[in-house]
């Protein structure tokens, strides 16, 4: 039931708007406000879909309440109501982020089109943030640790910017995670994000791969094919392992972040792209550097940003919690029931030396949920665990 707000001062027409939409809709929940303060502070203790608010008023004028409603709740629609005198603020009010204004005295059919159209809006708004959480649920971060926490910090802070991110960590410590938070925080949200693993892809072919290729380039070469960089264009590229590119590639890869522009393997045309890079290692790239298997100019053109994912040994604390997020992930998956694991179990877990990190951990939780008792004991780990 959709619930709408009027702030506005004069009695009168707080009546006949409460009249008319109260008989347009019987759903409409309506509540008033007489002022500005009074209604930023029923906005602050309760959830409306619509507020409508008269620009003039005393205490607190209809500016300042948009303004400070897009700070406390953003995605709340504001109409305005103005005056013929106020018809300059109303306009400017649109820049600040009001849906819309209507005039005093108000028409009838203009009112209701744009409360509906407000609330359809809100109601999309809604629905994109659930949908949005829903996604970022398939790589969300476990964890309370001091050191995950800083990892989320961080992650809010550089996000909504360009920068370039590095990612250093072990094998199997989730540093696809932090790529994937990173695009789903970001402005980019809405374009690809494109995986590239560089280890994967043997060294002769990593060029074509990320940059593309031209017909006739090389003898497998049958057609133009756009490579990742291309894929990427209005969105992010996480070059996955990328102290394992080749120094050729390397070098195309600078190119690429210092003019935004790519050549397919056999062409001499320039392709611009608008894409964010995010990168990840298991390696020391200092010591890459000094065995000359890794650009220096690559290393401080990616390295704007150091996020170090630190190995389960070095965050045991978080252990609990990961075994519930994979017994409940897991038992979704197969169809089964929940398994509980004892507090022995758990500290055993807690004790054990991962040195496969987070992937180690959600196998061995899978073969305790399979071969476990109905409650995951002490014996079961003992049992298990290190096979």
């Amino acid at each position: 039931m959709p619930k709408i707000l009027i702030i506005e001062d004069e009695a009168a027409i707080r009546r006949v708007l409460v009249k008319i939409l109260s008989e347009e809709n019987d759903t409409y929940q309506v509540s008033e406000a007489e002022d500005g303060l009074s209604g930023v502070d029923k906005i602050k203790k309760e959830d409306f879909d619509l507020v409508l608010c008269d620009i003039k008023m005393p205490k607190m004028d209809g500016v300042e309440v948009l303004e400070a409603t897009k700070k406390i709740k953003p995605e709340v629609p504001m109409v305005m109501i103005s005056g013929h005198g106020d018809l300059d603020t109303a306009v400017n009010t649109m820049r600040l982020g009001a849906f819309d204004y209507i005039s005093k005295p108000p028409d009838l059919n203009r009112l209701l089109n744009t409360v509906r159209n407000a609330l359809d809006r809100k109601e999309l708004v809604v629905e994109n943030k659930i949908l949005k959480k829903k996604v970022s649920k398939k790589y969300e971060m476990i964890g309370e640790s001091d050191s995950i926490s800083q990892i989320k910090e961080m992650i809010d802070k550089v996000a909504p910017t360009d920068a370039r991110v590095l990612i250093t960590g072990p094998n199997g410590t989730g540093k696809e995670l932090v790529a994937h938070w990173l695009h789903e925080k970001s402005e980019r949200v809405k374009g690809p994000m494109i995986e590239v693993n560089c280890a994967a892809i043997p060294s002769e072919l990593i060029e074509s791969e990320l940059f593309g290729h031209v017909k006739g380039a090389f003898t497998s070469a049958n057609k133009d094919r756009a490579g990742k960089f291309e894929a990427a264009n209005g969105g992010t590229i996480f070059l996955d392992e990328v102290g394992d590119m080749s120094l050729s590639a390397q070098a195309k890869v600078l190119r690429a972040l210092q003019e935004s522009r790519v050549q397919r393997v056999g062409s001499d045309k320039d392709i611009k792209v608008d894409v964010r890079v995010v990168a990840a290692t298991n390696k020391d790239l200092k010591k890459e550097i000094e065995e000359g298997k890794f650009r220096e100019d690559l290393y401080h053109r990616l390295a704007v940003i150091l996020i170090k994912v630190p190995a389960l040994n070095d965050r045991r604390e978080d252990i609990p919690l990961l075994v519930k997020h994979f017994s409940k992930k897991i038992a979704g998956e197969q169809g089964t029931a929940q398994k509980n694991f004892s507090d022995k179990a758990i500290k055993l877990l807690q004790d054990y030396d991962w040195t496969g990190n987070i992937r180690e951990l959600r196998n061995v939780i899978e073969r305790l949920i399979i071969l476990g008792g109905k409650e995951v004991s002490e014996q079961d780990v003992k049992l298990f665990a290190s096979k």
